[in-house]
């Protein structure tokens, strides 16, 4: 065990062969019993990850149910902070995930010391941090919040509150746009959101006239202004099945494709165009594409790899993480 601990620090997760006769759908199922163990998925990762799952949302959902889950394991299917915030709501419970390179673009941004900097600039400012974020982050954070909450957190607040928005620039660029309050905010961004082609947006437009432009709000500004809705990645999945409309767009990661094509296989679901020529012309995270059957697998058999989070560091950040789960009922 003590080489295997080794091998999980070196590669970042457990590099340990998978027989080709092993039924890994049978065996995650079977050993989720086993070891009394809830499976949480985000609509970005794979398919067949996201089938297998006990939940799958995105992450205030996700943060809710890693509050409420009566398991003794949480299998995190996801990104780093994904992890580290369940450990931070279930600190009695083991946390996993499949492979801890699954980190975040938009996390790493905002590394804690230049943050921490950059807060001490405005003493009497509140800062509200995007879930998107390190355990560090959210422990130097008043209020977290969602792309489902932002707006209403924001808005509950006192009209002469000031507010440092942190640490998505373009989400908070439309919470301060949507909301009319002034708000600071950290230069940071996903890359898989900001990574959508404008030309290539308007010629997928042009041959699908009747189509809807839908978008998540980490996109750029220029991308927003061209939707007809903006939403979270749970929004956006209800507007699809909830509109009469039969084509759409779908400007956010293409992972939330497989949940709307299964919602409403009747209805055509195009990924919005990234900038770089990959092979699925569309947006793609390749960190949550790090999330595979066989990591899953292999998670759930060694219980590894587990999400530490310091103490003192878990305390802080869920007084902001407790604050967002209270203001959103």
């Amino acid at each position: 065990m003590e080489a295997l601990l080794e091998e999980v620090q070196r590669v970042g997760y457990v590099n340990e062969p998978v027989a080709d006769n092993i039924d890994l759908v049978a065996e995650i199922n079977r050993l989720k019993k086993e070891k009394n163990a809830v499976i949480l998925a985000h609509y970005y990762v794979d398919g067949a990850i996201q089938d297998l799952a006990d939940y799958i949302g995105d992450s205030l959902g996700l943060s809710q149910q890693a509050a409420a889950t009566p398991a003794d394991m949480i299998v995190f299917c996801g990104v780093h902070f994904m992890g580290e915030t369940a450990k931070i709501l279930s600190p009695e419970k083991k946390v996993v995930i499949p492979d801890l390179n699954a980190g975040c673009s938009l996390a790493d941004s905002a590394p804690a010391d230049k943050f921490a900097a950059f807060k001490a600039q405005y003493p009497d400012h509140i800062v509200l941090s995007y879930i998107n974020c390190s355990a560090d982050i959210k422990a130097l954070s008043d209020i977290i919040v969602t792309s489902s909450n932002a707006l209403k957190i924001v808005e509950s607040l006192p009209k002469d509150q000031k507010i440092i928005f942190a640490p998505d620039a373009n989400l908070g660029r439309f919470v301060s746009k949507k909301t009319g309050r002034d708000m600071v905010l950290w230069d940071g961004a996903c890359i898989v959101h900001i990574d959508i082609s404008l030309d290539k947006l308007n010629k997928l437009r042009h041959d699908y006239p009747d189509a809807k432009f839908i978008a998540h709000p980490e996109c750029q500004e220029h991308i927003l202004s061209q939707a007809d809705y903006v939403g979270s990645t749970t929004a956006l999945l209800k507007y699809v099945v909830d509109s009469p409309e039969q084509t759409f767009i779908v400007g956010t990661e293409a992972g939330i494709l497989h949940k709307m094509r299964q919602a409403v296989p009747h209805k055509k679901i195009i990924p919005a165009p990234a900038s770089q020529n990959n092979t699925c012309a569309c947006s793609e995270c390749p960190y949550m594409k790090m999330n595979t059957l066989e990591k899953l697998y292999n998670c759930m058999l060694y219980e590894q790899p587990e999400i530490i989070v310091p103490e003192d560091v878990r305390l802080k950040a869920y007084e902001s993480v407790a604050r967002m789960l209270e203001m959103s009922k």
